[in-house]
């Protein structure tokens, strides 16, 4: 599946509103995690688990790696940030014949309402389907959680877009024509994507 684009407000006079919404990228005190902090405190919620755990399913061949994988070092990085701001906590430690102390994580009650939320919004933009949709459905269905509601949202959130594209195809010529046509080439097939998996959710 490739990665699309899509204009932002006021990118080839599309000036496309999205509706409101909390900002479930941020968190308790303003802060904001990238992806790859997303990933880690969603498997810590999971169930308590140490980095080295981490660093394999976020390697290019893990489980979640192959859709979006996660350096080591990022990895080890993100432990001890997401415990700074409440969403974690170290619960154990385990000593080792060789290498250093592993501590072991598990999530903190905040981290499982940060996640709650983070799992269940739609992504700002279409070229985000390809990483961060397809990741959180990706953990939704290693928690056996329902994701229709979440591609329903998400849906429901590139409509205006794919109109707005639509509406500016008509209006274009020449190479802006031809831009314009590409991305709403990408954005089509990113709608019949998610209106697919929508209907094989409403048949199992």
């Amino acid at each position: 599946m490739t990665a699309v684009d899509e204009p932002g407000p006021g990118e080839l006079g599309t000036d496309v509103q999205q509706p409101d919404e909390p900002d479930a990228e941020r968190i308790a005190g303003g802060h904001r995690l990238s992806l790859a902090e997303w990933l880690v405190l969603c498997l810590v919620r999971e169930q308590p688990t140490y980095g080295l755990v981490l660093v394999g399913l976020l390697s290019r061949d893990g489980a979640l790696g192959q859709i979006w994988s996660v350096p080591k070092a990022v990895v080890y990085r993100a432990l001890p940030r997401l415990e700074l701001l409440g969403l974690i906590r170290t619960v154990g430690e385990q000593r080792t014949s060789q290498g250093p102390v592993r501590s072991l994580f598990e999530v903190a009650p905040a981290g499982r309402m940060a996640v709650q939320g983070w799992l269940g919004t739609p992504v700002e933009h279409a070229r985000d389907v390809r990483s961060e949709l397809m990741v959180k459905l990706a953990l939704l269905d290693r928690t056996g959680a329902d994701s229709r509601d979440l591609l329903q949202a998400q849906l429901a959130r590139l409509l205006p877009v794919a109109a707005a594209l639509d509406d500016r195809l008509r209006a274009t010529t020449g190479f802006e024509h031809t831009l314009v046509l590409w991305r709403y080439e990408a954005m089509t097939a990113t709608m019949r994507f998610l209106e697919a998996l929508i209907a094989q959710r409403k048949v199992s």
